[in-house]
């Protein structure tokens, strides 16, 4: 069953009508409703709040990393463990071909159902996950493999385990050790980019979110939480904290912004999947153009947080 939010129940009623239409086969009727349909669509999401992105960003019907990995990656090949701790399942690393191209997938994963949301740790790294991502991108710059990487977490995992052995560590390693890579590195916020958890595997030639991504410092609640004491000034906190694309792409904090099928890439994944082909292939094109896209990335780096 499709999942629909306030703002999707009129969408929800046309397609209804359609579906309805089409089991009667009533052609009129099914063009009529069709033409309803996308002027809605088009209504609907050329005016979103920062909000209502938030919560699209968070969508249950969105794609995950893995939804994105089966729809895009031939001969996928999945590589466990960080060879310290164990395999933390809510970071999935794959290597596999994307058209012709060899590549190393690196992806948060939240995990579908109660079951494997679980074992996901609903998509929240413990640092035996970012160990295990560096340890597949230093196999990827050893045999010249481009990487991609999805980035979709609310934040790394807070807990005392996480803390014991070494959360902030890890994360700091990823920073350090992703900025030198002397491979082409492409990262994706495909849904929420939460704090120190996305930029682990943020460090990239190119940063690119997703239309209804968000990509925040903390979260909204948190925020909220924090600066009002009241947990329920979340759509305040959100448009203070400009976590949208569009914000920050202004402010240059990341690269590009990729475009989502007209209703959303939660109601067609396999649209979104190529427009996220499409914009890896470009990219890594362009990257490889370059004379020297290490000093490139660097410089990229350390323009962040400049102002006049």
């Amino acid at each position: 069953m499709a999942t629909y939010l306030d703002f999707e129940l009129k969408i929800k009623n046309i397609q209804e009508s359609v579906a309805a239409a089409r089991l009667k086969n009533d052609t009129p009727a099914i063009e009529i409703l069709e033409e309803e349909l996308k002027k809605e669509v088009s209504k609907v999401y050329s005016n979103l709040s920062d909000y209502q992105k938030l919560q699209l960003a968070r969508h249950p019907d969105r794609p995950y990393a893995m939804d994105y990995i089966n729809l895009l990656l031939k001969e996928p090949i999945e590589i466990h463990g960080d060879r310290h701790y164990r395999d933390d399942l809510s970071i999935v690393c794959y290597l596999g071909y994307i058209d012709n191209q060899k590549v190393m997938v690196i992806g948060e994963e939240k995990g579908r159902g109660t079951k494997n949301k679980l074992q996901r740790n609903f998509g929240m790294p413990n640092p035996e996950g970012y160990r295990k991502a560096l340890r597949v991108a230093k196999m990827a710059e050893k045999f010249d493999i481009p990487i991609l990487m999805f980035i979709d977490t609310p934040g790394a995992y807070p807990g005392v385990g996480a803390e014991e052995r070494g959360q902030s560590e890890a994360i700091a390693k990823n920073l350090q050790e992703f900025s030198i890579l002397k491979v082409p590195t492409i990262s994706i916020v495909i849904g929420e980019g939460g704090s120190g958890g996305a930029l682990a595997i943020g460090v990239a030639d190119r940063l690119a979110m997703m239309e209804y991504s968000i990509f925040s410092v903390i979260s909204p609640e948190g925020c909220a939480a924090i600066l009002w004491n009241d947990g329920a000034k979340i759509e305040q906190a959100t448009e203070a904290l400009k976590i949208t694309p569009e914000g920050l792409k202004e402010a240059g904090l990341i690269d590009d912004i990729i475009k989502e099928p007209n209703i959303g890439a939660h109601r067609d994944k396999e649209a979104a999947a190529m427009e996220i082909k499409k914009y890896f292939l470009e990219a890594l094109s362009s990257i490889r153009e370059q004379d020297n896209f290490l000093e490139v990335r660097y410089k990229k780096l350390m323009s962040y947080g400049s102002f006049q």
